[in-house]
């Protein structure tokens, strides 16, 4: 959806270009070489192999755009004024002042193609300003990708036994970020801030106030938003203009035999973007002021997987129903914790993003002192995850000098195991028993993207504030016949 730039000019949908086609291409070589060192490390003719891949992949966009997408007045059926709060019975009667904006639409859509040369002159934009809220989709917008590369190198070090170790890379481009269409000029905001510079009786410019018309003491307006006029307030486009990066090291490590099967896997890996969801506002001057690691990156990530069959038939020296069909399995993770994402919600670039509950997060960041951030890896001494006394909220006309997100929280190391029993009840009848335990020994884990507490402005900022749950046990019996 375009948003009208004066009151003569409609909104229309511009279709997007989709693109189906997603080129790639993949080789594996086996080495056969057999003479010293290359024969240590290679294993001989088919104890290896090299793989390596490149492919380009579209995508849709993701659900929530269309959830919101309903388009704005007067074609859509949004709605949302900062002139009065509507009436649930009557949507477009103002509930502050019980006047009328009537009941007009969704109205009938303008031929394809309205612009300012040729704008649609037939809607009474009165009925709705100032409008404020609705997001419009962009209609320069083109469809997301994704350039994917991967480079492996697998040997068998024994029989059952392998290696792998891997390089995985992947660079997103044009994803669906959500950006103000008309943001605030500090400068000119900062102009008519104080009532001594503004005409007798007349609003003053401030955060969350940028909007409308501002009257100087000499009689001259300004606007502080733009390119919009007065007629739109906080308004937001869906624009593709969001890149992401991500790079991995993968170690690999499989062992299977009569008893025993294990995976064990590491990896090394660091994602960046500059909105990892349409939560995360993008600065509408310089996207690559908004780039930061991602909300979910994990730089270390190590995670066990056994299924070992359990020998007390060997142990006790009795084979029978009761000492065989013993099965004990588990996944067991340590990993480095998640990113803390810092808030500053009080719009002090005045720029005039707005979070609304579908964008939580607006563009603003608070400050960065340089020093010692004294993370805490120990969050049960109850200490401050961080050293809050170097994150601040930045003054009035100010951008934070803070990323996103730059430093992490606490980690994980969570154990999760199962006990299974196999009885045979004859030929075709059985009966498996199996009791399942998650974090097994009921360690706490502070560990996710909301952990900790980022926003200066909460009581709780610097505080670690969620825990994943704690031990589960479950018990679950399964007949077969």
């Amino acid at each position: 959806m375009v948003f009208p730039g004066d009151r003569g000019i409609s909104s229309s949908l511009t279709p997007t270009k989709w693109v189906n086609f997603s080129p790639r291409v993949g080789v594996a070589y086996s080495p056969n070489w057999n003479n010293g060192w290359t024969n240590k490390l290679l294993g001989g003719a088919g104890k290896s192999s090299i793989h390596a891949g490149y492919g380009i992949f579209y995508t849709a966009f993701e659900g929530l755009s269309a959830g919101i997408m309903s388009a704005c007045a007067p074609y859509g059926y949004d709605y949302d004024s900062t002139s009065g709060r509507p009436l649930f019975n009557e949507p477009f009667v103002s509930a502050s002042t019980g006047n009328t904006n009537g009941q007009p639409f969704p109205s009938p859509i303008p031929a394809f193609g309205a612009s300012v040369s040729h704008s649609n002159t037939t809607v009474d934009w009165s009925k709705y300003e100032p409008i404020t809220g609705d997001p419009a989709f962009y209609y320069r917008n083109t469809s997301p990708y994704t350039e994917s590369f991967t480079l492996s190198f697998e040997r068998e070090l024994r029989a059952g036994t392998t290696l792998n170790v891997g390089y995985v890379g992947a660079e997103a481009h044009h994803l669906l970020v959500l950006t103000p269409a008309s943001p605030g000029n500090a400068a000119r905001c900062l102009s008519v801030s104080k009532a001594s510079e503004v005409a007798p009786g007349t609003s003053t410019c401030g955060p969350f106030a940028e909007g409308g018309l501002f009257t100087k003491a000499d009689g001259t307006q300004v606007e502080a938003r733009g390119p919009f006029g007065a007629e739109f307030d906080g308004i937001t486009y869906q624009k593709t203009i969001g890149n992401s990066g991500y790079n991995a090291l993968e170690l690999t490590l499989k062992h299977q035999s009569h008893n025993v099967e294990l995976m064990a896997a590491y990896t090394y890996s660091k994602s960046i973007d500059n909105s990892s969801s349409l939560s995360e506002e993008v600065n509408p001057f310089d996207p690559g002021l908004s780039r930061a690691v991602s909300a979910f990156d994990v730089r270390h990530n190590f995670v066990l997987s056994y299924n070992v069959t359990l020998p007390f038939a060997e142990l006790t020296g009795r084979h029978n129903r009761w000492s065989q069909g013993w099965t004990l399995s588990g996944i067991t993770r340590f990993s480095s914790g998640m990113p803390v994402t810092l808030f500053n919600n009080d719009d002090t670039s005045l720029i005039g993003s707005m979070p609304n509950g579908i964008n939580n997060n607006g563009v603003d960041t608070p400050n960065y002192t340089p020093g010692n951030l004294k993370l805490n890896r120990n969050p049960r001494n109850n200490q401050y995850a961080f050293n809050t006394a170097l994150i601040t909220i930045p003054a009035v006309g100010d951008n934070g000098t803070a990323r996103r997100r730059f430093f992490y929280g606490p980690g994980s190391d969570n154990f999760d195991a199962s006990l299974e029993k196999k009885l045979g009840l004859g030929e075709s009848r059985s009966l498996l028993l199996r009791l399942e335990a998650f974090n097994v020994f009921n360690h706490a884990q502070f560990f996710g993207p909301n952990a900790v507490n980022g926003n200066p402005d909460s009581t709780n900022f610097g505080k670690i504030i969620n825990a994943n749950a704690p031990r589960q046990l479950q018990l679950a019996a399964k007949f077969s016949f």
